[in-house]
């Protein structure tokens, strides 16, 4: 063992049979705790956050039973790569959420203690979602929408720092830019400072100042429109090579194809069924009846941006599609509300998204 573990390690005797792993992951290293099927623990131990680390951690995990289930604390972020790698061996990874503030109150907090909790989770039925693999074409989409998502806000940034400037620049200045378009107003901004070259000997005054800040900001807007297009191409490359049939969908363009499959990811057999991708993307609706009230409220969890992509395919087809529109007319004779109306077409989107992703029969019509 050559990682160090922050609390004594604890062992008792081996069983012959399987066992459960849990682990606590940090930056560092990772806490793991091994758990009989009855729920005592067998040992705790910490492994650096390395390659090797990983080895040994599974290794020494074996070493107590048969490892075939395991659940990791954040297995989209510090846990993402042994997540990868006890996949790979075979081993069937559970996500599992922090412990709550009462449990915590309750029993204290130690990561051997999160380490044992996360066991408990896979043991007990709590930690039922599958991780993701993050090994294939939908992780090298989420690696781009990150960076296309990055790039767009820093523009934005840009963009309006550089209107901002405009309002306390000289009023010469501001009068000649005034006129202009965005697209022609960045590009002529991007040439502003050549002028002041050759003033570079002179005392430097307000206006060449603000002509080279406006001029940075405009060649600053200029290189991240070009990230853009190009992640842009990549992110549409991606979906029409390994997702087409999302694309033949009324409502439904690359970014929102991108969207909704990093929510699936590139294991979509972990969503066990359409009411499972549904309650994921937030759509199915929460039970909350009492005594003899038969009552259902509105999910407000799930992933918020699936949610958002549905609910863009379903203004697009209320705009475009005709048959969403009849749908929408008969309901309204119905007497229901368009805000009911559209968290029924998100249903049925999602359905749809999810029959097209793992195919599993025909989708019932509207």
């Amino acid at each position: 063992m050559t990682g160090t573990s922050p609390a004594p390690s604890t062992r008792r005797r081996r069983p012959t049979g399987e066992v459960v792993l849990g682990v606590d992951t940090h930056g560092d290293a990772h806490v793991a705790a091994v758990l009989s099927p009855v729920g005592t623990v067998i040992g705790t131990e910490a492994f650096p956050a390395t390659a090797a680390g990983y080895r040994e951690l599974l290794e020494w995990a074996r070493g107590m039973g048969t490892v075939r289930r395991a659940g990791v604390e954040g297995t989209g972020s510090f846990g993402a790569a042994l997540t990868r790698y006890l996949l790979a061996q075979g081993v069937e990874v559970f996500d599992v959420n922090r412990p709550d503030r009462t449990d915590r109150r309750r029993r204290g907090k130690s990561d051997p203690l999160d380490a044992q909790n996360a066991a408990r989770a896979v043991l007990s039925g709590r930690a039922r979602a599958q991780a993701k693999t993050g090994d294939g074409p939908v992780e090298i989409a989420r690696m781009y929408k990150l960076a296309k998502g990055s790039a767009v806000k820093a523009r934005t940034q840009a963009i309006n720092q550089l209107k901002a400037v405009l309002v306390s620049a000289d009023p010469n200045l501001r009068e000649e830019l005034a006129v202009l378009g965005n697209a022609e107003l960045f590009r002529t901004c991007a040439q502003l400072a050549e002028d002041s070259e050759n003033d570079q000997d002179c005392e430097e005054t307000v206006l060449q100042a603000t002509r080279m800040t406006l001029c940075l900001l405009a060649q600053r807007i200029g290189q991240l429109t070009e990230q853009i297009q190009d992640l842009v191409g990549r992110l549409a490359r991606l979906v029409e090579r390994h997702a087409p049939q999302l694309l033949t969908v009324v409502g439904i363009g690359p970014d929102t194809a991108v969207t909704l499959l990093i929510t699936v990811g590139d294991n979509p057999e972990r969503l066990g069924s359409e009411a499972s991708f549904a309650a994921l993307c937030g759509v199915r609706p929460v039970e909350r009846s009492s005594g003899s009230r038969q009552y259902r409220r509105l999910n407000r969890g799930g992933h918020r941006q699936a949610n958002a992509a549905l609910h863009r395919i379903v203004q697009t087809r209320l705009r475009f599609d005709s048959r969403t529109q009849d749908y929408y007319e008969r309901r309204i004779k119905e007497g229901k509300t368009r805000r009911e109306i559209v968290r029924c077409l998100k249903r049925y989107a999602d359905r749809e998204v999810f029959h097209l992703v793992m195919p599993t029969g025909p989708c019932p019509p509207l």
